[in-house]
């Protein structure tokens, strides 16, 4: 794959810190041998979880965001391959396949003016570059029969992991976003707003639910589409946690009977929880052992057919906390599938 930078042993023993008496997940995670041909690689391992990282921020650049998501891996992985391998994590049912690197990509942008339409435009057409990228090695890991954990880049790639699941399964997929914003944007060229829609739009996408939505950031426009629409339901934050109207466990079983009848992809925006360095940070939100619950009851359940992990933006500062904040999450979903 032209995109692919494999996770090599070379980088695994970089990156892990051995203990005394101690053993890491780091050393207890399955690599691929070769990676000639992944699908029939994937195909003879013995795990359950294929974790991979997209290193992207044009899809938020080309929705006029803050960039950074780039970073979200880089953080994650030094955090994850470190934890304790114990009878928790189950870091054996695990590979790490590497990221997908869009280093040339991400050089344009530097030449790119948020203020210029054109620029805009330009952004736009590179995340159908990188959404073609996605959805193929998604699409390879989900015909393999295995489930992928995609972190990090932008909500851009909720497409991609969508498109990709929908091809492997060869059927139309469901969807559940923790999401301060609905991400249901116009089809005006691909950005980090609309990938829910465009999937959508092209049938990949069948039910979907937009979990602690916002009532500041949905327009009266997009209300009225959404309503008009009974494959999408939607609840908001101050609807549970500000007014108090719902509760947020009846609102989890509500979503997930929404999408669980057929497989369904699980996204995370870490938009969403509360002050998360993100590229639309937020000085309200779920707390994170919020966001660890919805992982762990949406993880739990037979249908889940990837989790994603998006928006982190990790300062030099705060990339230790991301990793962390997105390892926590990481495990949790792979406890609780693994229980199910």
């Amino acid at each position: 794959m032209e995109h692919l930078k494999p996770f090599t042993t070379s980088e695994l023993s970089k990156l892990l810190n051995k203990r005394p008496k101690e053993s890491k997940f780091g050393e207890h995670v399955k690599l691929l041998p070769n990676f000639d041909n992944i699908y029939g690689q994937l195909l003879k391992m013995d795990v359950t979880y294929v974790i991979f990282g997209i290193k992207e921020d044009v899809g938020v650049f080309a929705n006029y965001g803050k960039t950074g998501t780039y970073e979200a891996w880089d953080a994650t992985i030094k955090v994850l391959l470190n934890i304790q391998s114990n009878s928790f994590t189950q870091a054996n049912k695990a590979s790490i396949l590497g990221y997908l690197d869009f280093e040339k990509y991400q050089n344009k942008l530097e030449k790119l003016d948020q203020n210029k339409k054109k620029d805009i435009q330009k952004a736009r057409k590179i995340v159908s570059k990188i959404d073609e990228s996605v959805s193929f090695l998604v699409s390879q890991i989900v015909s393999a029969g295995k489930i992928p954990i995609i972190i990090g880049g932008g909500h851009n790639n909720a497409y991609g992991n969508i498109k990709g699941t929908s091809l492997g399964l060869k059927k139309p997929i469901n969807a559940i976003n923790f999401d301060a914003h609905h991400d249901f944007r116009a089809e005006e060229g691909r950005h980090s707003g609309n990938g829910f829609s465009y999937a959508y739009a092209e049938g990949f996408l069948k039910n979907y639910f937009i979990f602690g939505l916002h009532e500041n950031y949905i327009s009266e426009a997009i209300l009225n589409t959404i309503d008009k629409l009974k494959t999408i339901q939607y609840n908001t934050y101050e609807s549970i946690v500000v007014r108090k109207e719902l509760k947020l466990k009846s609102q989890i079983e509500r979503a997930l009977g929404h999408v669980s009848n057929s497989n369904f992809g699980l996204e995370i925006d870490c938009d969403a929880i509360l002050n998360t360095p993100s590229s639309a940070m937020s000085p309200s939100g779920f707390t994170l052992s919020q966001a660890r619950q919805f992982v762990h009851h949406f993880g739990s359940h037979i249908n889940v057919s990837y989790l994603h992990i998006c928006e982190a933006a990790p300062t030099p500062e705060s990339s230790t906390n991301i990793g962390k904040l997105i390892t926590y999450l990481i495990t949790d979903f792979i406890r609780a599938h693994e229980n199910h």
